[in-house]
């Protein structure tokens, strides 16, 4: 049989809904885009993907996405275990600042970040001496994709630490481990596909960020132009079919990404079983 049987009714009316909503929301509207980009001549599709300016965007976007993914694996991993495991005044404050990123709108952290990393900045007036420049650059864009993508990995690996079994850490200790050993051996493979989906939710929005990356990264072709700008600068061109051609390669790498990563995931819960 293809399901077990189940005393609440109404599966074929759900899966019916979940197949229409999907189909609309997301099935249809990326049909429409790869249908857009196949109206287009193969030469025009190569000559599209290869220039040079797209393929400087996307290794922009690419790398900075997933430095920023991994610098918000490592201390929203922090955020998350301080939260869970230590009572202490304001904790109720900081526990909503996590979630600031998710209400302020993009545009504004963007200003607001760029006006604190800015050579004349708050914190960029003390970089600069030292050669180094956030605003503007490469650095910049990672900042404003990190800040955007903390709150996915602070509020998946949260539940995970509060169900972790405590007891499987005492007995660890009871048997002559190490703080360290317990947390690399016991805590770390428990919490490990949370980490990784939280990982992967950081690392597929910032992969899509515009509002607040737009301010803050100067926007120099080459340099420090990401691939959501070059698409909305076809589009102002009147150029569709190549805004679908970049939006394609964007859809596809993401997608292989992404996959990788859910691969990797299942992996850990085996692993973890």
């Amino acid at each position: 049989m293809l399901r077990r049987p189940s005393v609440l009714p109404g599966f074929g009316l759900t899966m019916g809904f979940t197949l229409l909503y999907l189909c609309l929301i997301v099935l249809i509207p990326l049909s429409g885009l790869f249908l857009k980009t196949a109206s287009a001549t193969w030469e025009q599709i190569w000559s599209t993907a290869t220039s040079a300016r797209v393929l400087a965007s996307l290794r922009l976007t690419f790398a900075t996405s997933l430095a920023a993914a991994v610098v918000n694996a490592a201390f929203g991993f922090a955020v998350a275990w301080m939260l869970v495991r230590y009572p202490f005044p304001g904790k109720r404050l900081i526990d909503a600042v996590v979630d600031l990123p998710f209400a302020l709108p993009t545009a504004v952290s963007g200003i607001a970040l760029t006006t604190i990393y800015a050579p004349n900045g708050w914190i960029g007036r003390y970089l600069e001496p030292m050669g180094i420049q956030a605003a503007f650059s490469p650095l910049g864009i990672t900042i404003a994709l990190t800040f955007i993508g903390l709150p996915f990995v602070v509020r998946t690996l949260q539940p995970a630490l509060e169900d972790l079994d405590l007891e499987m850490e005492e007995a660890s200790a009871s048997l002559g481990a190490t703080r360290w050993q317990t947390f690399r051996r016991v805590t770390l493979p428990a919490v490990m596909p949370a980490l990784l989906t939280g990982f992967a939710l950081a690392f597929a929005r910032a992969l899509g960020e515009y509002g607040s990356v737009v301010f803050i990264a100067g926007n120099m072709p080459m340099r420090t132009e990401i691939t959501p700008l070059v698409i909305v600068m076809k589009l102002e061109e009147y150029d569709y079919v190549g805004a679908t051609t970049v939006a394609v390669m964007m859809l596809l790498a993401s997608f292989a990404l992404l996959l990788a990563i859910n691969l990797l995931q299942w992996w850990s819960k085996r692993i973890v079983r």
